[in-house]
């Protein structure tokens, strides 16, 4: 059975982040694990994988990025990137014991991994694990997934409600049958409605970003995909990229680039899965990473 405690730590600007972590065993010299989750999520989408990880010895933290789940949200919106890097940097900080640590990323949290190597030394880090995401992303892809999370702005009227905008969005994954877990990701207004547990800045602040009508948007796009570039070129640790086989923000031509930039990376895609690669097949995904912790050198 897992150990598990949930943390406060203090993220860039003294933001509150929330943190829950999975103890692994003291005696080995498995690296720490940190895990970052996509835009609109929050830590417990690791859950399952977190404690098959600790299972096999590793610690695991997985985090709140600012404006999700129970962390803090930022006073003035601030939720570029950076302010993202800057946060895992501090978490870093408090939570490594001075270790390099294995770091994970899906979406947004990879893009946060890969700008913190522009930020840090690449020695922070005793892995690399990008799911469904690369340097340069397919901006339709990028703009279905904006669109999502900006077309419900008052919520809804219950779990099923919200369910069946989900279900629409996922159509390839299997309805749950218990709509209680919605309330990871869901909560209950005082008008009783049911909204995203997110900041309605953090998506405010992407929605022009990803429309492709406004003026500037592709120049700030590939302004963007250069930067995370610069950033995965001074990877230096065993790296993975997990895609997802159904995926369409990430495809082979983007792959093929990051795995040029990111020459002793392995690429490898899980059928039957999208974006969210982690909720469609999390077996399979865990042992994917599983697999990539079992080749890693031990920590001292």
């Amino acid at each position: 059975m897992n150990n598990t405690s949930v943390r406060t730590l203090r993220g860039h600007e003294s933001i509150k982040i929330t943190a829950e972590v999975f103890d692994g065993d003291p005696h080995n010299q498995r690296p720490s694990v940190f895990m970052l989750h996509g835009g609109g999520q929050n830590r417990h989408a690791w859950t399952n994988t977190a404690r098959a990880l600790s299972d096999h010895g590793n610690t695991v933290v997985t985090i709140d990025t600012r404006g999700h789940g129970d962390s803090e949200w930022d006073p003035t919106g601030n939720y570029e990137t950076d302010d993202l890097t800057h946060d895992l940097l501090a978490i870093h900080t408090q939570m490594s014991r001075g270790r390099p640590v294995v770091a994970v990323g899906a979406s947004m949290g990879g893009m946060t991994i890969l700008n913190a190597h522009r930020h840090a030394p690449p020695d922070l880090w005793a892995g690399v694990v990008l799911v469904d995401v690369t340097p340069r992303m397919e901006i339709a892809g990028a703009q279905r997934v904006v669109a999502f999370m900006a077309a419900h702005p008052d919520g809804f009227a219950s779990l099923q409600e919200a369910s069946d905008v989900i279900a629409a969005y996922n159509p390839h994954r299997p309805r749950p049958t218990n709509l209680d877990g919605l309330l990871k990701v869901l909560r209950r207004r005082d008008d009783d409605r049911y909204v995203w547990r997110w900041d309605p800045a953090f998506i405010t602040s992407k929605t022009d970003a990803m429309n492709q009508h406004t003026n500037g948007s592709t120049h700030r796009y590939e302004e963007i995909a250069n930067q995370l570039l610069e950033g995965a070129a001074c990877i230096t640790a065993p790296t993975l990229l997990v895609r997802g086989a159904m995926s369409d923000l990430v495809s082979p031509d983007t792959v093929e680039e990051f795995l040029a930039t990111v020459p002793h990376a392995t690429a490898i895609d899980v059928s039957n899965t999208g974006h969210m690669v982690a909720g469609d097949d999390n077996d399979a995904f865990t042992t994917a990473v599983l697999d990539f912790l079992n080749q890693l050198d031990p920590i001292n």
